[in-house]
């Protein structure tokens, strides 16, 4: 397997920069997942990685290659990259194992087909090696796609939302084991989602993307604990945002005061407080607004001072009409308002 990296990587449609001087690293046998919403320049990254587009700025490299520089695209087909996506996009004419073995041309025809089955077996799908992509559901045609991307032995491969078709339940079971095929084989993976849990759950390298721009790179928990600003911490779970100054060291807000290091004294800021580092007691502090179920937590909304913000509680807490509040310190976030 390859590492992946973009350096200084810029993409441009119409005039506009679909991808802003990014770059970020895919380590070998690792899964590095963007994160961002629709625009932020996810699915970019994953076809200049490809070959399908050319760069128009910076490189990108598979292990020591320059597959892409400005003026010079090596051929998608050259790459020796895997992918997997949202839509599956099997052969509809063909079965489950003839699927897998389409990539496994250069092996003779019994191997390409005892391959095949060795790859289906390993996706718990041998026993449908003859059924055609119509008579599979969602979760087994998305195996079969892994499936199909991991038997030539690609350098790396890329998922773009691969299980954001499925039902919860299926969409659980296919995440898990489609990282532990990953795991297994050492396979380098460049993982698109917008779902923060998943990110989470899915990440060895972690990359924040927004409007063609890259937020934070690095490690889940670090990113998780140590936002590199206001939008890299709300896209990664619920935030309260608020906008004050700096005095003495912190920012008051109506629920109490949040740290400020580094930033001088009556310097415009942000607050961003995770709905987790919130506590809520007994007192007068602030007005319980609603409650609503929240699987293990219940989310409540709270006033204070004419602003609104959201704390997550254990579920089925009892909670009066007004609380007392307390920030903790390790959800609680601030930034110079640049």
């Amino acid at each position: 397997m390859s590492s992946v990296t973009l350096s200084r990587v810029r993409r441009m449609y119409a005039g506009v920069a679909a991808l802003d001087d990014v770059s970020l690293s895919a380590p070998e046998g690792k899964v590095l997942v963007l994160l961002g919403p629709s625009g932020s320049g996810k699915s970019t990254i994953l076809r200049l990685v490809a070959g399908l587009e050319p760069v128009d700025g910076g490189e990108v490299r598979i292990g020591d290659e320059i597959v892409s520089a400005a003026g010079r695209t090596l051929p998608a087909e050259r790459r020796r990259i895997g992918m997997v996506f949202q839509d599956y996009a099997l052969f509809p004419h063909l079965t489950a194992g003839a699927n897998v073995a389409f990539g496994l041309d250069k092996l003779a025809r019994a191997e390409r087909d005892a391959e095949a089955l060795r790859w289906l077996d390993r996706v718990g799908l041998k026993h449908r090696a003859g059924a055609y992509p119509h008579e599979l559901s969602g979760g087994e045609q998305q195996r079969v796609a892994l499936a199909r991307a991991l038997a030539p032995k690609p350098r790396a491969v890329l998922l773009d939302e691969p299980f954001s078709g499925l039902d919860p339940v299926q969409r659980a079971h296919l995440r898990d084991a489609s990282i532990a095929a990953l795991a297994e084989t050492r396979t380098t993976a460049l993982f698109v989602t917008h779902d923060a849990e998943e990110a989470l759950l899915v990440a060895d390298r972690l990359a924040i993307l927004k409007g063609g721009k890259l937020l934070q790179e690095g490690a889940p928990r670090e990113a998780y604990d140590k936002p590199a600003c206001v939008d890299a911490a709300a896209a990664l779970g619920s935030i309260n945002v608020f906008e004050g100054r700096a005095e003495d060291g912190v920012i008051a807000t109506p629920f109490g005061p949040v740290a400020a290091p580094g930033l001088s004294l009556g310097a415009p800021a942000r607050v961003a407080v995770r709905a987790e580092a919130i506590a809520v007691t007994p007192g007068s502090l602030a007005r319980v607004v609603d409650v609503r179920p929240h699987g293990a937590h219940d989310l409540v909304r709270i006033e204070a001072q004419g602003v609104i913000w959201r704390a997550l509680v254990p579920a089925r807490t009892s909670l009066s009409d007004t609380v007392d509040v307390q920030i903790h310190s390790a959800g609680a976030f601030a930034f110079a308002a640049s």
